[in-house]
């Protein structure tokens, strides 16, 4: 058996065609999709980039690990204690460690572990390629690294091949001779005049008025400087689905080396993301600022070998089930600790095998919680990040998967229920967690998010210069203990 991961940081999955985008953005990955399961309701369930990777990689959601920052304590592990060994015994076995005790060699080309000083990462990994640019990386200077590789060792048995790949990541950097290959292609249809006017004259980092952050800085061609027209607006979309397509054209070639190895029919293929990404949602452009559908969902297909393809899945998963679903179809041992559940048993019988709801966090740039039940999701803030969000918000997914209309109000039956499974499941987390402490409280003891910790007065004095005075006031009155 060989597997390759194909990593992709910010990718949101309904702008890939084969979860029916409307732009060509994707055609080598719809291949893969339509050979093998595609996930329709896959979510991480800790965002955005340094928790997410870290629930993946050591099986637990960041209530457990304690990272669901970027910065402050709650962006490092927590350290074992006291009756830690002279090293971790496979209880406490990472999803990489435990690729290695199932008999896999593991390699990894990526730049995360430096990009966030996350040294837990190391762990398990044989070999590790760091392409040296902490994230700013095209997958033209990523590839080389895993095509080398398996230039030398594909025919090999038994490997776990990493590749990540950040295109689709802020600031959209595709070389511009790759031209625009969506000049001509309309943006997704829901985004209307009417709403962006609305957002123009709202607020919150990352907002119509500043969509790459409210200090002046010079802008990236593939980005304009604001949201101020439709004609903005594509191309703030063209540049992120530029990207989308420069990775797929990469991992083409990635499915060109495996075929000419002659090894492509015997290798899985597991293709995801760390997180999705608001682009017009909540009034947030390009980045991942909420407990929410856009940022948490991620798309996720996986082509196993001698496993039923071409259907889709559509229970509700964590991305981190994923990690013990490999696990088990390998033969290994999923660690008791882990809160990810394997679904193994599900795909060998074409089933959805679900869970009957998720918690999703965010932590980051602002402090939520989100239930997603049913064609439910239902968000709790805790901490705004300096965004016009209520305390609860409630969206019919199914219907309403851009979130543009608040249902908190007209169905509080509904909140009421996902604020009972919320507490639920803390209730469970918190008893079977190592700590007393639940670092979503950490984070919001150490000034609150990090991506806006400290900036109040600045971001107010900003929105007072651009003619957003009552905004100002507004966050003031929120935030009085922070001024």
């Amino acid at each position: 058996m060989r597997i390759l991961y194909y990593d992709i940081d910010t990718l949101r999955a309904d702008h890939l065609g084969c979860y029916g985008y409307c732009r060509d953005t994707s055609p080598h990955i719809d291949r893969i999709a339509s050979e093998g399961v595609r996930f329709d309701n896959c979510y991480a369930s800790d965002t955005p980039c340094l928790p997410s990777r870290a629930s993946l990689f050591t099986g637990r959601f960041g209530i457990h690990t304690g990272i669901v920052n970027h910065g402050g304590t709650a962006a490092d592990l927590r350290l074992h204690g006291p009756e830690r060994g002279f090293r971790h015994g496979a209880a406490r076995n990472s999803w990489v460690a435990a690729l290695r005790q199932a008999g896999f060699y593991t390699v990894s080309v990526s730049p995360y572990a430096e990009r966030h000083s996350a040294w837990w990462f190391y762990h398990g990994w044989r070999e590790m390629y760091n392409p040296g640019k902490g994230g700013a990386e095209i997958a033209s200077e990523v590839l080389p690294y895993a095509m080398q590789w398996l230039d030398n060792h594909a025919t090999e048995d038994n490997w776990f091949l990493h590749v990540n790949v950040w295109d689709p990541h802020t600031p959209y950097r595709t070389p511009l001779e790759y031209g625009n290959p969506f000049e001509d292609s309309p943006p997704p249809s829901w985004y209307t005049e009417e709403i962006r006017r609305k957002h123009y004259e709202g607020y919150g980092p990352h907002s119509a008025r500043e969509p790459w952050g409210w200090r002046k800085r010079e802008m990236p061609p593939r980005m304009p400087e604001e949201i101020g027209s439709l004609e903005d607006y594509k191309k703030w979309i063209d540049g992120y689905d530029t990207g989308i397509k420069y990775m797929d054209d990469h991992i083409g070639q990635i499915l060109d080396a495996l075929a000419h190895k002659g090894v492509l029919d015997e290798t899985a293929i597991i293709i995801s993301a760390d997180h999705g990404e608001n682009q017009g949602e909540l009034n947030i452009y390009g980045d991942h600022h909420t407990a929410d559908h856009p940022t948490c969902r991620v798309p996720l297909i996986i082509k196993w070998p001698g496993l039923p393809g071409g259907w889709v899945n559509r229970g509700l998963h964590y991305q981190l089930d994923m990690a013990a679903t490999v696990i088990e179809l390998l033969g290994g041992k999923v660690p008791e600790r882990w809160d990810g559940r394997s679904f193994a048993e599900a795909l060998r019988k074409k089933e959805d095998g679900g869970r009957e709801y998720l918690v999703i966090s965010q932590c980051a740039w602002s402090c939520q919680r989100g239930v997603r039940y049913k064609e439910w999701l239902m968000i709790r803030t805790y901490h705004d990040g300096y965004h016009d969000f209520p305390p609860y918000m409630l969206f019919d997914i199914e219907k309403d998967p851009h979130e543009l209309k608040n249902l908190a109000d007209e169905r509080p039956e509904v909140v009421n229920e996902c604020a009972k499974l919320l507490e639920e499941w803390h209730a469970e987390m918190m008893e079977t967690s190592d700590s007393q402490v639940d670092p979503l409280w950490t984070v919001i003891r150490e000034g609150g998010p990090f991506h806006v910790r400290g900036r109040l007065r600045e971001y107010c004095e900003y929105l007072r210069q651009t003619g957003r005075a009552r905004h100002a006031e507004a966050l003031e009155r929120r935030h009085r203990s922070e001024l």
